[in-house]
């Protein structure tokens, strides 16, 4: 958590102490279990400290439509702290071990730290642009430049704390989550991946990702990544 919030602003010691009281309860969970359900009490929220671990929400037709992906040091539940329930679901998509506190925990890191504050707020925004993005696929971008712009996405998230380009890199998601993600089908994701294979464009095998050339896929999507890239505003600690 610390070296992704890192990534925001500097923080002093006494933040990197602060914000350590947040993971003090590691909790882990294997692959398919449910951090909460869509309508259960907004109580916690909480960190994941390792694994990776998505949110959705289930339509009336029974249909999943997924929401978001999160990473080691993405803070989950950040959307409902003044939320009487939980508005989706979150399970872990690989083994996690994920650090739940109550939102009086986060009151106190308010009090205590305004840089803290600012940077929770950023964390919010960006969360928020990240789902924005997502209706603009949603609705905009057929499916190959659905499809490239997730993988620009992922790769530009995972380069934060990462040092260096990423060529290669694990996405342990399922096509179905994929699918469920940009409003296609499994079949249907599995034809735009051989279509972005056949122009040299990306490579899978299995959960592996390879880019041969990051910034021909990235024109390729039309992606900026300016919304992964707020930051803090100045403020004192």
């Amino acid at each position: 958590m610390v070296r992704h919030f890192q990534y925001f602003t500097d923080l002093s010691e006494s933040e990197i102490e602060l914000l350590s009281t947040l993971e003090k309860s590691p909790e882990q969970l294997e692959s398919g279990e449910f951090l909460w359900r869509e309508g259960e009490r907004a109580e916690e929220m909480g960190v994941l400290s390792k694994g990776w671990a998505y949110s959705s929400y289930v339509l009336e037709d029974g249909s999943r439509m997924i929401l978001d992906i999160f990473m080691p040091g993405d803070v989950i539940g950040l959307r409902e702290f003044a939320a009487d329930t939980h508005q989706s679901t979150v399970e872990a998509i690989t083994d996690c071990t994920f650090c739940r506190f109550p939102h009086g925990h986060l009151d106190n890191v308010f009090e205590q730290s305004s840089r803290l504050t600012n940077t929770f707020f950023s964390i919010s925004a960006t969360q928020q642009s990240m789902l924005v993005e997502r209706m603009v696929n949603l609705g905009r971008r057929d499916a190959p430049s659905k499809l490239a712009h997730f993988l620009c996405e992922m790769r530009s998230r995972l380069s934060k704390t990462n040092a260096g380009g990423l060529n290669e890199f694990r996405l342990p998601l399922s096509q179905q989550m994929l699918a469920d993600l940009m409003g296609l089908t499994s079949v249907h994701v599995s034809r735009v991946f051989s279509l972005l294979r056949e122009q040299s464009l990306v490579y899978r095998d299995r959960h592996q990702i390879t880019i041969p050339d990051i910034d021909r896929l990235m024109e390729f999507a039309d992606f900026r990544d300016g919304y992964l890239r707020m930051q803090t505003r100045k403020s004192d600690a």
